[in-house]
């Protein structure tokens, strides 16, 4: 790329600060420009937030109105909620600005059918100003739907998917820990539970993603969440966990078609799980079972994913994207 791909980094969060770093190793990569609401951080050079020594001479702006009077951009990669309801006044100003955008809110991952109002608005608005929005991820974006939509390339027939992501939270951020319920009591796990702030969020898009890929027409889905327990007492940097308490969360996503589940997402991450994998299962002809030892760190992954994805976007047609329509997302130099 003779010309340097002009990044706008809106949330500046712990994923949105690691991205920064992955941005730098990119040679046809340039930030010119960093959103955030914090007032801790609004001011402050985009350096100061991340494992850079040097300063990198980007000033995060409360505004992106702030940055756009000075400098031009081509993608913006926002990184600030889970919900698609809370992103979309900040997509839609990206969107209007007529920057390209790449996501890693879980509920665009297909919206299509969870969220179909706000799908449609985001899809019309992105054609209206011929740019391409992108969610994606380790999950959902890719493990849990992409890679097992794409195995399912040399089957001849296929009778059921299951996938399994398991893992061990203790070597995950502090935030990623909190929102699995690690430390928790039962009673408090289920209080979260109730109010709608406890889950992995993303299961449904992800199998809406996969049966849409492959064409199947699902008549329901549905979520199962239950906490995982400690059996003896936990304790690792400043988290003491005692035995009783919650140590994360297991959920299951099911996908049924003519009253038959043919879609499973086993979620579960805990602290200290002991046998922590990516794995893959289809259920057809022929049968394919292909594990990943230990799984694939979900902040490292996610990270390298939405950089790696920022080519494919700007290459997209015009709209809402998924995973399965745009160009195959690939590291590149």
């Amino acid at each position: 790329m003779k010309n340097k791909i002009k990044v706008i980094q809106y949330g500046i969060g712990p994923i949105g600060a690691k991205i920064t770093e992955f941005l730098l190793n990119k040679s046809s990569i340039e930030i010119v420009g960093a959103v955030d609401i914090d007032p801790v951080k609004v001011g402050k050079d985009l350096s100061e937030f991340s494992k850079i020594k040097n300063s990198l001479g980007v000033q995060i702006k409360k505004n992106l109105k702030d940055i756009l009077r000075k400098t031009k951009a081509d993608v913006a990669l926002l990184t600030t909620s889970s919900s698609l309801e809370k992103i979309k006044p900040q997509l839609m100003e990206l969107i209007s600005s007529g920057l390209n955008v790449v996501s890693t809110c879980e509920e665009l991952t297909y919206p299509w059918l969870v969220n179909p109002v706000i799908a449609n608005e985001i899809d019309k608005a992105a054609k209206r100003k011929k740019v391409s929005v992108l969610s994606t991820g380790v999950n959902p974006g890719f493990l849990m739907d992409f890679l097992p939509s794409t195995m399912t390339a040399v089957c001849r027939d296929i009778k059921k998917i299951t996938v399994e992501r398991i893992q061990n939270a203790q070597f995950r951020r502090v935030p990623f820990q909190k929102k699995i319920g690690a430390g928790l009591t039962v009673g408090e796990f289920q209080q979260r539970l109730k109010k709608g702030t406890l889950r992995h969020v993303g299961l449904t898009e992800s199998i809406h993603l996969i049966a849409s890929k492959i064409g199947w027409e699902l008549e329901k889905t549905g979520d199962v969440i239950k906490p995982v327990i400690a059996k003896n007492a936990v304790s690792i940097d400043s988290l003491k966990i005692r035995k009783g308490d919650v140590l994360g969360v297991m959920q299951t996503g099911k996908g049924f078609k003519n009253g038959i589940e043919v879609i499973t997402l086993l979620f579960k991450a805990s602290i200290g799980e002991k046998n922590p994998r990516d794995r893959i299962i289809i259920d057809g002809i022929p049968k394919i079972d292909m594990k990943i030892k230990d799984g694939i760190n979900g902040d490292i992954a996610t990270c390298a994913i939405t950089v790696n994805a920022i080519p494919s976007v700007i290459k997209a047609a015009p709209g809402l994207r998924t995973m399965a329509d745009i160009e195959t997302v690939s590291y590149f130099e």
